[in-house]
C-alpha cells in the first residue's frame, strides 16, 4: 500500500468510523444567521433546489437554511522548504495527513470543502466542492510536491484569500510556521484557525559536534559546532519566536494548536475544535 493510501484510508477510518457518537465532526460550524440561495454544486441535495429561482437564472440554485449550519471550509497548505524535514516523519507527511483528516470531516459534516497551496505564491486551488475524490487530489498534490528551496510569504496568502473567498468562512492554516503571520483583516472578514506542524528535533535538538547543515529553504550550509551551549541557544531563540507566535495570534483572534510529526494528529485536533 502506497503512503498515500495509507494516509488516506488511515484519515476516513478516523473520520467516519471512530468519531462517531454525540460530534458528528472533528468541528462543529457556528453556522451563519441567514437564509440564502447558493448555485447548486455536485453532492447537494436535489430536494433543495429552488425551481423558481432556478427558471429565472437558468441554472440550479439551492436554499440554504439556518439549521442547515453549511460551513464553507477552506485548507490551506503552507509547503515551504522547511517542511522537507523531519527526525522520523516529514512535517510534509504530517501535514498530508493534518488535511485528510480535515478534508473527510468537512465532507461528512456535509459542509463545502476548498483547498489551496502556498508558497510564496499561490500555486494551486480548487473550488468548493462535497466530492470524496477531491480530498485524494488535496493529500496527493502535498505528499508529490517538492518543497526544497520554496519560501513563504504570508502577506501573500492573506492577501490573495482575503480578495478571493468572498463568502465567510473557516479557514484552516496549516504549516510549520517558522515565519510570524499577519493574519488580522482576514480573521476579521473570517474564521482563521492556525495548525502548526513541527518536529521535536528541530525545537530541541541534541548534541551533535561538529556538522553541515542544509537549509531546506534557502540551500545555505551551515556548519559549526553543535555543542550543549550552541544547541541551548538555539532552542531558546525558537522558544521565543514561538511565544511572540502565540503572542501574535492570540491578539488577532485567532485559535491555534501545535502538532508534532510524531503526535495523533487526530486527537490533537479534536482537542483544538472541542476547546480543551
Amino acid at each position: 500500500m502506497s503512503k498515500l493510501q495509507k494516509i488516506l484510508v488511515r484519515a476516513r477510518r478516523q473520520v467516519f468510523s471512530e468519531m462517531v457518537g454525540n460530534n458528528p465532526s472533528i468541528f462543529q460550524g457556528e453556522g451563519y444567521d441567514f437564509i440564502e440561495l447558493r448555485e447548486y454544486m455536485p453532492g447537494d441535495d436535489i430536494r433543495r433546489i429552488d425551481w423558481n429561482i432556478t427558471a429565472k437564472m437558468q441554472k440550479p440554485f439551492i436554499k440554504i437554511f439556518r439549521e442547515e449550519r453549511e460551513l464553507n471550509v477552506v485548507i490551506v497548505s503552507v509547503l515551504n522548504g522547511s517542511v522537507h524535514f523531519g527526525s522520523k516523519k516529514f512535517k510534509q507527511d504530517t501535514i498530508a495527513e493534518i488535511v485528510a483528516l480535515l478534508s473527510y470531516a468537512t465532507l461528512k459534516n456535509g459542509d463545502l470543502l476548498s483547498s489551496y497551496i502556498f508558497t510564496n505564491e499561490m500555486l494551486s486551488s480548487s473550488k468548493p466542492s462535497k466530492k470524496l475524490h477531491q480530498v485524494q487530489k488535496s493529500v496527493e498534490e502535498i505528499l508529490n510536491f517538492d518543497a526544497i528551496n520554496k519560501k513563504v510569504d504570508f502577506k501573500v496568502i492573506a492577501d490573495t484569500l482575503f480578495k478571493r473567498l468572498k463568502r465567510k468562512s473557516l479557514i484552516l492554516v496549516v504549516g510549520d510556521y517558522f515565519e510570524i503571520p499577519d493574519f488580522r483583516l482576514l480573521a476579521k472578514k473570517h474564521e482563521v484557525i492556525s495548525i502548526i506542524v513541527r518536529d521535536r528535533f528541530e525545537e530541541n535538538p541534541p548534541e551533535m559536534g561538529f556538522a553541515s547543515l542544509v537549509d531546506p529553504e534557502s540551500g545555505a550550509v551551515l556548519e559549526g559546532d553543535f555543542n550543549a551551549s550552541s544547541v541551548k541557544a538555539y532552542s531558546k531563540k525558537v522558544a521565543l519566536h514561538d511565544h511572540r507566535l502565540f503572542e501574535v495570534l492570540r491578539k488577532d483572534g485567532i485559535r491555534f494548536t501545535k502538532i508534532y510529526t510524531d503526535s495523533m494528529a487526530g486527537v490533537e485536533l479534536r482537542r483544538l475544535f472541542e476547546g480543551r
